[in-house]
């Protein structure tokens, strides 16, 4: 009969067993032997993502927020400029009206002046005259002012719709846009 070896493991020092060929049985990463590589490492990797997060990632991201800022300040300084058109060319149409009233107050003068001096008949024809002139005159005028003031709406729709595009990404709708442009001209008033 063979004897039994005092050193072999039995059946129950199989846990023990892996305790020793692991070292105290709990997690490797507590144990004082592995702190070293744990820490050279930790270093090491700390220093990659240092490198990249601001060599690459930090200057790319800079790029982006710089450009967007770009974009909508100059958005916004087009819109400026816009209004600010849209603002000389209501000037110059209240001139124009302004012109074109005084004008006809001119004329209408003058013409009363002729038809005093000729007789009943004429005067009343000088006067239908005159009067024809003024409404054309009032209708040319009113005709220019309002083809500005629809170009300054549609300047002022497409400016916004570009802006609410490009801060939101999605076109706005159009009964949104109109509705916001209406309660815009109401305060403007």
């Amino acid at each position: 009969m063979a004897t039994p070896d005092p050193h072999a493991p039995t059946a129950g020092d199989t846990h023990a067993t892996t305790e020793a060929e692991h070292g105290s049985g709990g997690l490797p990463q507590f144990e004082f032997q592995h702190w070293a590589g744990q820490i050279a490492w930790l270093l090491i990797l700390f220093a990659i993502l240092y490198v990249l997060m601001s060599r690459v990632f930090t200057p790319r991201l800079r790029r982006v927020l710089d450009e967007r800022e770009g974009t909508i300040a100059g958005a916004l300084e087009q819109a400026r400029k816009v209004q600010e058109e849209a603002n000389a060319q209501a000037a110059q149409a209240k001139a124009d009206l302004a012109d074109a009233r005084a004008s006809a107050q001119r004329m209408a003068a003058e013409a009363r002046a002729k038809a005093s001096a000729q007789a009943q008949a004429r005067q009343a024809a000088e006067d239908a005259k005159l009067a024809e002139r003024m409404a054309e005159a009032e209708t040319r005028i009113r005709a220019s002012r309002d083809a500005a003031m629809t170009h300054v709406s549609e300047i002022a729709s497409d400016t916004a719709s570009a802006i609410v595009e490009k801060l939101t990404g999605a076109a706005p709708k159009a009964s949104d846009l109109n509705a916001a442009l209406a309660a815009a001209k109401q305060g403007a008033r």
